[in-house]
């Protein structure tokens, strides 16, 4: 039996007719000399131009009007995607020098923009849940929301009560430990009427207008846990190339899933206890068949608790890894929580750390993955990680499945779901 269960996003806030504006206009130096005959957004990746991939990924959202405002070589990008009717949304164009700051860029634009908008910068790209972000802007009501992301020596104070406390362009700041990336929300009267009365205006770098309106409590943050990626420069674009590059990775529980589940409050601390489902192992070797390599993310609590050693438990892993591959199966990497429950640790199930470690480790796209497991926090870590869920069994009295808004399907067995995971894999490959 196979049940479709999936939901709606997990934040409850429709993006469909919100509308989107991208910065695409820039020079794109860094990139030379790709850039000397194609502008920075149209740089090839995986076949086609990088700005596709944003555009898809806002269309699959719900975003269906977009503004893009080019300048250098923007008669390539408005040659490639017309109307956008190719692409299942419609676009407009504001077109300008290529010497245009973003601040002026935005600024001639106005006519084109929504009273509120997304705003995206035409080289990096990130996972991010529009809905929740949205969400977070509708709450907090400030003129900006921006989406943020951890790293060292950044840019960026992590809001503490909604609003960004500090930012600083230059990164000249210590203790600034994020960066903002695009994909934000714009209230846009109140950030050109900001634009305009700053030094320079409209001349101005676009980051001016952020930290004018931080300084005045009008920024609000939405930090996303997955990284992001950029083209900015030929290094970053072979890692985001390979990031975006299609890859059959299947996320996969251990215990009740690889390993017989052992009984409530005990644990597989020794090998020797270690008992293959030999179901999931023979469905595992039919995916290995069809390219499939795997990735274990499992909570061992039992660490935490003194019931299992953490050398044995390292043990029992080497041995399930080589025991499958003996049989076929490439098992690339395990990623084990020790920590108990009440740790709140963000790499313990159902938060989605391990997910999140995984992704940025092997470079693969959450969204276009499935996690398989047998407990409902298995789905709700899925849920979390904003990846897809094949859950083996049935749901228990006093349980639902989480919502969200990526595919999440129940099977008897691993076994069952075999056809269903090839067809998925495909069907995003395509996409």
């Amino acid at each position: 039996m196979t049940v479709d269960c999936t939901g709606g996003s997990g934040a409850g806030t429709p993006v469909a007719g919100l509308q989107a504006a991208v910065l695409c206009g820039g020079l794109g130096t860094r990139l030379r000399p790709l850039t000397d005959t194609v502008p920075k957004p149209m740089v090839d990746v995986n076949g086609v131009p990088f700005l596709e991939h944003l555009l898809r990924q806002l269309v699959s959202q719900g975003v269906g009007r977009i503004v893009l405002m080019t300048g250098y070589l923007g008669d390539q990008i408005r040659a490639h995607f017309g109307s956008g009717q190719d692409h299942r949304c419609d676009i407009v164009y504001s077109h300008g020098s290529e010497t245009w700051s973003t601040g002026r860029r935005l600024l001639e634009a106005g006519v084109l923009l929504d009273s509120r908008f997304l705003l995206l910068y035409a080289d990096n790209f990130a996972l991010v849940d529009l809905h929740q972000v949205l969400e977070l802007h509708l709450r907090e009501e400030p003129s900006i929301t921006l989406t943020l992301s951890p790293k060292a020596h950044g840019n960026i104070a992590v809001p503490g009560d909604g609003r960004v406390p500090r930012y600083q362009p230059d990164r000249s700041d210590d203790g600034l430990d994020h960066v903002e990336i695009g994909y934000m929300v714009v209230e846009r009267d109140r950030v050109l009427a900001a634009l305009g009365q700053i030094g320079g205006a409209p001349d101005v770098d676009y980051s001016e207008v952020i930290k004018v309106m931080v300084s005045s409590g009008e920024v609000a943050g939405f930090v996303i846990g997955g990284g992001y990626h950029s083209i900015s420069d030929p290094e970053r674009l072979e890692l985001t190339r390979d990031y975006l590059s299609p890859k059959k990775i299947l996320l996969v529980d251990r215990d009740g899933v690889i390993n017989e589940q052992s009984p409530r409050g005990e644990y597989v601390d020794r090998w020797d206890k270690f008992r293959f489902v030999e179901d999931t192992v023979t469905a595992l070797e039919a995916l290995s068949r069809s390219g499939f390599r795997f990735v274990v993310i499992t909570n061992q609590a039992g660490v935490a608790r003194g019931l299992v050693d953490k050398q044995e438990l390292d043990l029992i892993h080497r041995n399930m890894v080589q025991a499958l591959a003996r049989r076929g199966v490439e098992v690339v990497a395990v990623y084990v929580s020790p920590h108990h429950w009440n740790e709140n640790s963000i790499m313990r199930k159902p938060e989605p750390g391990m997910f999140f470690q995984a992704s940025g480790d092997l470079r693969f796209r959450l969204d276009r993955v499935l996690y398989i497991g047998d407990d409902i926090r298995d789905c709700q870590a899925a849920a979390n990680a904003g990846c897809g869920m094949v859950f083996l069994g049935e749901v228990g009295p006093g349980e639902t499945m989480p919502a969200t808004r990526h595919p999440q399907h129940s099977f008897n067995s691993l076994a069952e779901a075999v056809p269903f995971i090839i067809d998925h894999y495909e069907s995003e490959r395509l996409r």
